[in-house]
């Protein structure tokens, strides 16, 4: 006899007798005390509803844990590497899960932070900060020297259940400026200062001159064009006979003028370097009175490629370059008074405060963190330094354009986002699929048993169509998550769009045209051709709704292209999620009301919708999002300043050559034979009950011996009891046992037997998971019909091979 798994009397199913049996005895009880069947069956009614209620919540609760615990460690090293720091992930044990190229170049062996080969010191603060992050979500560990360069490791506490480190390596602030401004000085902005007449030295604690500009380096030389970089720059300098700083060489030469010289602390810390500035004083550094600061001061700051802008002691700005404008969303028709105009309500004080100190008499410089009014959801690092000898400027304010990075965050972000939301809807649709796969196996059943004629068939017939409706439903669920069942074949996107023409015609109407132009060259794709059909109607659908919302003058257009897009033109086009290759491009445009700049981020999402209630499901464009990248493809959506709407879908350029499909003389594709009756015995194992007592039934109709388990260790049992059959059909995902586990085991004992899995899942998924040869894939929901021609098969081909 079969030992029963344990999931047939597990607590939820214990509950579901009880609570059936509750609710029964409970509507007898009501019956017997008021006499009235309609209200003890209103309550028997609804206490099955609760609990239909309660099981659901059941069924789908995990489906959203495992949605929300799934991590996807490719894509997260991908991201990884987009960073330029050293990045590495452990996990509660003290295991390595993650790290990027950077981190195995810093650290080639690999290790686990923070067992790293370093100092016992460093090696020490590593570990603190690593309890740090543990106790309190963030840690830090400053000035660790590695191969001679001191980084800065930062390392937060991540994941759903807090149950991750991830460690962040990066070049200290202070070094990677003061490496920043050595370039800068000695390449083409030194040059650039210099043609200004600014020269700008870089000097090390020691006064030893670690970069300098050129028209220095030939004032200093006395005229000659050679370098002073690694010299002590106090000796280039001298006092004349009235007391001013000159160069040596012109004091000796009795040319040349007065200098005025300018130190600028821009990092804090022992050891850190100074910038000096050095003017000739024939041209006062402060202007008369009417304006803030000098002409050198003011070409110094508008060359500087970072954002600088300089402030007075009453906190109001005196100048402020473009990339300090651009960084701070700035307009340059009404630029603010002060400081604090440019940050959000609650970061005002903060950066009053720090300017307010610092124009006190503070040298050093600090960074802050604000919020700025034009991007409040981003936070900006605004560094704040005290500035001496600079005229009426008291105080230096430094910000870093981020907008790129922020960008990139958003559609990392998103992009996680969209695979959550995925694998949930992946989930809730294998659940639907075996649901649908019951009730329409019974309506087949049923319609065998009446004619067209009887009062009952129509009502079947009508329960099976809106059973497929349900069921195209969850495939757009699974297209979406990129699970759906694909038939690829390699074919040119001019080919899809002639067969889809003139269905678009029609569905366009008389209101809207068709422009339907092709480029030359395009390269083969490999693509399920009726899906990507799918994808065109869709967004054509879309097109044709957002024109005849508010139709433009001389009518609307829906134009459609296909062009050839090179490596080189990908790579040109700079976009961060958009590789190198070859692909072949496909544009759908429109001249409707275009796409708000607000939910432009959200149209890809299942179930958003613009639409009017019971007007859209929500689920075309996430069916063309997960179409698209099952395909291999990328989409994006814009809405161009003109009006309407563009998506641009990119297919990677296939190398083998395009294959037609087998077609008949009248040009469609030809049909199937009649399915025979069969004979054989079949063993089939399936855990949902409903879907085995269905598929026991129509099998067993069809002529065959069906023999019947709920789960791959009854499956087992059932074998040692009767034998080989001459098929196994199984489904795939089962608790205590998988098919594909319960397969390899009989297949030890019958390496030739013929297999058959029907899951919910998507076979592409299901084949990167199976390595078992020789066995067919049956996709839910299917019908009575396509059960008995996929057994049909599986039994054909197993004999053809025998």
């Amino acid at each position: 006899m079969a030992i029963a798994s344990p999931e047939r009397f597990s607590p939820v199913r214990v509950a579901a007798v009880l609570s059936i049996a509750s609710g029964a005895m409970a509507a007898a009880l009501l019956f017997l005390a008021i006499r009235s069947w309609i209200v003890a069956a209103g309550f028997l009614a609804a206490a099955l509803i609760a609990f239909g209620v309660v099981l659901t919540y059941r069924a789908l609760r995990p489906r959203v844990e495992q949605a929300r615990r799934t991590i996807d460690w490719d894509f997260a090293r991908v991201v990884a590497d987009a960073s330029p720091d050293a990045i590495a992930v452990t996990d509660r044990a003290g295991r390595l899960v993650c790290a990027n190229d950077a981190y195995a170049s810093l650290f080639p062996m690999m290790p686990t932070p923070p067992g790293v080969p370093l100092d016992p010191t460093y090696v020490e603060a590593l570990a603190q900060a690593g309890r740090t992050a543990w106790r309190d979500g963030l840690g830090r560990a400053d000035r660790i020297a590695v191969m001679g360069t001191e980084l800065s490791v930062v390392v937060t506490r991540a994941g759903d259940e807090g149950d991750l480190l991830v460690w962040r390596f990066a070049v200290a602030a202070e070094q990677d400026l003061a490496e920043m401004v050595e370039r800068l000085i000695g390449g083409i902005h030194g040059d650039r200062l210099g043609s200004a007449g600014i020269m700008a030295a870089l000097v090390a604690p020691d006064g030893r001159v670690r970069a300098a500009n050129r028209v220095l380096c030939a004032r200093a030389m006395g005229g000659e064009m050679r370098s002073i970089v690694g010299r002590d720059f106090a000796t280039f300098l001298a006092h004349d006979q009235n007391g001013q700083v000159r160069f040596s060489a012109e004091v000796a030469a009795g040319s040349g003028h007065a200098l005025r010289i300018l130190q600028i602390p821009f990092v804090e810390g022992e050891g850190a370097p100074m910038l000096v500035v050095l003017l000739d004083e024939e041209e006062p550094l402060v202007a008369p009175i009417g304006t803030s600061v000098g002409s050198h001061v003011r070409g110094l700051v508008s060359l500087m490629p970072f954002g600088i802008a300089l402030v007075d002691r009453d906190g109001r700005f005196l100048q402020m370059n473009s990339a300090f404008m651009r960084a701070a969303g700035v307009n340059a028709s009404s630029p603010p008074l002060y400081p604090g105009d440019l940050v959000v309500r609650e970061d005002k004080a903060a950066v009053a405060d720090a300017i307010r100190r610092f124009a006190s008499g503070a040298t050093h410089s600090a960074d802050m963190a604000v919020r700025l009014k034009e991007h409040p959801e981003e936070p900006v690092a605004l560094t704040i330094a005290g500035a001496r000898g600079l005229g009426d400027a008291a105080v230096l304010l430094s910000l870093k354009d981020n907008s790129e990075e922020s960008r990139l965050k958003r559609e990392v972000a998103q992009a996680t986002k969209m695979q959550a939301v995925g694998q949930l809807a992946g989930g809730v649709a294998h659940d639907f699929n075996n649901i649908l796969t019951a009730i329409i196996g019974h309506c087949d059943l049923m319609l065998m048993r009446h004619s067209p004629g009887d009062s009952d068939y129509d009502d079947i017939q009508q329960i099976r169509t809106n059973s497929n409706r349900a069921a195209s439903l969850t495939r757009q669920l699974l297209a979406f998550s990129r699970q759906q069942t694909l038939r690829p074949q390699i074919l040119q996107l001019p080919d899809v769009v002639s067969e889809v023409s003139n269905l678009l015609k029609r569905l366009l109407g008389e209101r809207v045209r068709l422009d339907v132009t092709h480029g030359r060259n395009l390269g083969p794709v490999r693509a399920d051709p009726g899906q990507l059909e799918q994808v065109v109607v869709n967004l054509a659908v879309n097109a044709r709704d957002a024109i005849l919302e508010n139709e433009p003058a001389g009518g609307g257009i829906l134009t459609i292209q296909t062009r050839a897009v090179s490596m080189a033109d990908a790579r040109a086009m700079g976009n961060d999620i958009l590789p190198a290759a070859d692909y072949t491009a496909l544009i759908i445009s429109d001249n409707g009301t275009g796409i708000p700049p607000e939910i432009l981020g959200k149209i890809f999402e299942p179930f958003f919708t613009t639409k009017e209630l019971g007007k859209g499901t929500g689920l075309g464009l996430s069916t063309v999002y997960g179409i698209i990248k099952q395909s291999g493809g990328y989409i994006f959506a814009d809405s161009p300043a003109g009006g309407g709407a563009r998506f641009s879908i990119y297919l990677p350029v296939h190398a083998a050559p395009a294959v037609p499909a087998v077609r008949t003389a009248a040009g469609k594709p030809a049909p199937k034979a009649a399915t025979p009756w069969g004979s054989g015995t079949i063993l089939l194992v399936e855990d949902e009950d409903m879907v085995r007592a269905v598929a026991e039934r129509a099998l067993t109709r069809q002529g065959y011996t069906v023999i019947a388990a709920e789960n791959g260790e009854a499956a087992l049992e059932m074998l040692d009891r009767h034998g080989k059959p001459d098929l196994l059909i199984s489904d795939v995902v089962m608790p205590t046992m998988d098919g594909p586990t319960m397969v390899g085991h009989v297949r030890k004992r019958y390496p030739d037997l013929a297999v058959l899995f029907m899951s919910g899942y998507a076979e592409e998924q299901l084949r990167k998971s199976i390595t078992l040869p020789n066995v067919g894939f049956l996709p839910k929901p299917f019908s009575v019909q396509q059960l008995a021609e996929a057994t049909q098969a599986a039994l054909s081909q197993q004999a053809a091979g025998g």
